[in-house]
């Protein structure tokens, strides 16, 4: 019998569904934006974590990827899925700030974590506030992860803060709030696009980018920019999010496998992200990179340049009840002795 039904569904061209799931007459497509370039690991996890969930939903589910900002800013793509034409993004804070200012907690504020492995226990506490703060604007979060340290690339030599302040910085279009930070401490701040960094550096528009040494090889701004400074300024935390009206069209039995596929992608990526920082540093450095170490002299320089600007952040950037959250998370953190984040 079993033998003929799958005979008379392989005519009729259909697949035999699993139990609570049905065959994929009605495909439900997740459009997913992101500033991430094509190819990169960040890419290659989203596009093998969209064919698993096309597995677990029985092709129900497809996920389109629309790589390398082609659906312009952060900001653009927040709008795009807050009209629906996008379903989902994969963001930074700066773009899920766009949706709830509480995301922002994950950054805090520059040179704020000693380490990842802090910022990974800030982030394990904070994730049930961060979710529930997404989820009553409408949006289901997939996965939290990070793509390591963000340096400083300029075109000429940074290590004290005068250097920087004699540069034009980038700074995101879609966060006033950090060009005001910028403006505070000194320094001289433009705003662009992430997309027009290579264009900006280029021209002379900028002359130095805040930015993860990944997406500094992948865009090639080190044929431009050819010093890094090698300062912890902080790590870049990001989100995949979806449309709740989108997520509840998932047939209720494959949204647990697809959240789980979805937390181990945000695995991987935060895994490959870290351990590909490192190595987009070696390579830019065979093509002429210059790194710029620092010494403890000169982050105690960096850390007094912000400290000036804390209570701009406290309650103005970062909501000050997680702001408050994330300074006593940090100090149980450290009092522990480094004690207390669950390893995945």
């Amino acid at each position: 019998m079993k033998q003929r039904l799958c005979s008379i569904a392989l005519l009729l061209g259909l697949t035999l569904a699993a139990p609570g799931l049905h065959a994929a007459d009605k495909v439900i497509k997740f459009k997913l934006g992101t500033l991430a370039p094509a190819g990169t690991s960040y890419h290659k996890s989203l596009q093998a974590m969209g064919e698993k969930w096309r597995k677990a939903s029985n092709g129900t589910v497809q996920l389109v990827i629309f790589p390398g900002g082609t659906q312009g800013s952060e900001a653009d793509m927040v709008g795009l899925m807050q009209t629906g034409n996008l379903d989902a993004g994969l963001l930074t804070t700066g773009g899920l700030s766009e949706i709830d200012p509480g995301a922002l907690a994950m950054q805090v504020m520059p040179m704020f974590f000693r380490n990842l492995d802090e910022m990974d226990y800030v982030a394990q506490k904070l994730r049930p506030q961060l979710d529930a703060r997404l989820l009553a604007k409408g949006y289901v979060v997939l996965f939290w992860s990070d793509s390591g340290w963000v340096r400083f690339f300029s075109k000429s030599p940074v290590l004290h803060p005068d250097d920087l302040r004699k540069l034009k910085v980038f700074s995101g279009a879609d966060s006033a709030a950090a060009y005001d930070l910028w403006k505070a401490t000194g320094f001289s701040p433009v705003s662009l696009d992430a997309t027009g960094i290579p264009q900006g550096l280029l021209s002379g528009t900028i002359s130095a980018v805040p930015t993860v040494p990944i997406f500094a090889l992948a865009a090639q701004l080190d044929s431009q920019a050819k010093y890094m400074l090698e300062l912890n300024w902080g790590p870049l935390v990001g989100a995949a999010v979806v449309r709740k009206k989108t997520w509840d069209r998932v047939p209720a039995a494959a949204r647990e496998a697809m959240l789980k596929i979805a937390a181990e992608t945000g695995q991987q990526v935060k895994a490959a992200g870290r351990a590909e920082s490192d190595a987009a540093v070696a390579a830019m450095v065979k093509r002429g990179l210059k790194v710029q170490k620092v010494t403890p002299e000169v982050d105690a320089e960096w850390r007094s340049v912000i400290d000036k600007v804390q209570d701009q952040i406290r309650g103005k950037v970062v909501p000050a009840d997680l702001f408050d959250e994330a300074q006593r998370f940090v100090k149980d953190y450290r009092a522990a002795g480094g004690k207390g984040v669950e390893k995945k």
